[in-house]
């Protein structure tokens, strides 16, 4: 598929969410996706709130009553991980979030922040240095940089 035919197949799927104490800020998050079949789609960025989901995963759906597309459930994942880091205070951090995702995409990792809500996403695929990304991960925690969130993980992540 050349690259115009994947930005003409792509679409925004909705997924709702569960809030605890008023987290995640959002009770819903669409996310892109570009159409595999009737009713299947790959996702095609990395999720801000929507836990155990991953850039690639594949996704079944169903259009609701205001014609939206709404996952049904993910039918199988891609091997990517996602991570969410919260900087407590990211000015402080040498180059800011641009700083952070710095770090990380060196480790090949790509990554992106979110000023409305002050988080970054990481995807971390299997080719990535995930023990680097394990490592820098804890050393940030642990120098009260940013706390993180492993919403979606296993394989090589749970192995290393």
């Amino acid at each position: 598929m050349n690259p115009s035919e994947e930005m003409r197949d792509r679409v925004r799927v909705e997924f709702q969410l569960e809030q605890d104490d008023g987290w995640p800020p959002v009770a819903s998050e669409r996310l892109w996706a570009v159409s595999v079949d009737t009713d299947l789609v790959r996702i095609d960025n990395v999720p801000w709130f929507v836990s155990d989901l991953a850039l690639n995963d594949l996704v079944e759906t169903r259009t609701d009553s205001r014609g939206q597309l709404v996952s049904t459930g993910k039918i199988s994942w891609s091997g990517n991980c996602t991570v969410r880091i919260i900087p407590y205070v990211a000015d402080e951090f040498p180059g800011g979030t641009q700083g952070i995702i710095g770090r990380f995409t060196a480790l090949g990792v790509q990554a992106e922040g979110n000023e409305q809500f002050g988080l970054i996403a990481l995807n971390v695929p299997p080719s990535a240095n995930i023990s680097g990304v394990k490592r820098l991960l804890a050393r940030g925690f642990e120098a009260d940089w940013w706390d993180y969130e492993e919403s979606c993980v296993g394989g090589a992540w749970e192995n290393m």
